[in-house]
C-alpha cells in the first residue's frame, strides 16, 4: 500500500444556495485551507475533516492500493494517471481536493486488536 497526497485545491461557497438555505453569514469551509496537504494510507489523516474524509476515502483507498497502474479515473474523467479530483459533500460550501498516488510505502503504526 502506498501513501496518497491530498491537496486542498479550492474552498468554495455557492452564494445562491447559501442565500436561500444557509445561516446568516455562512462562508466557505472554515476547517480547511487552500493549499493544505495531507497524506493518507489506511486511515484518515490528522486534521482532515471527518465529513470530507467520508466523501473521498474510497478514492484514496483505491489509489493507495495501486489503482494508478490502470485506468482508474483516467481517460474518461482525469487525463493524468494516479490522480483524482473530488470534493466533500457539503452542498453549500464544498471543498475540492486533488488526490495523488505517491511512491511512498504506507506503514501501519498500530497493533491490531483481536
Amino acid at each position: 500500500m502506498k501513501k496518497v497526497r491530498i491537496t486542498v485545491l479550492k474552498t468554495t461557497l455557492d452564494k445562491e444556495l447559501a442565500a436561500e438555505y444557509g445561516v446568516e453569514g455562512l462562508g466557505a469551509c472554515p476547517m480547511l485551507q487552500e493549499g493544505q496537504v495531507f497524506y493518507a494510507d489506511y486511515a484518515k489523516p490528522d486534521g482532515m475533516c471527518d465529513e470530507a474524509w467520508k466523501a473521498i476515502y474510497q478514492y484514496a483507498f483505491a489509489l493507495a492500493h495501486g489503482a494508478e497502474d490502470g485506468l482508474f479515473y483516467y481517460g474518461d474523467w482525469i487525463r493524468k494517471p494516479g490522480v483524482a479530483i473530488c470534493s466533500c459533500n457539503d452542498g453549500l460550501r464544498p471543498v475540492i481536493f486533488k488526490l495523488e498516488a505517491t511512491d511512498e510505502t504506507a506503514r501501519i503504526d498500530y497493533t491490531p486488536v483481536r
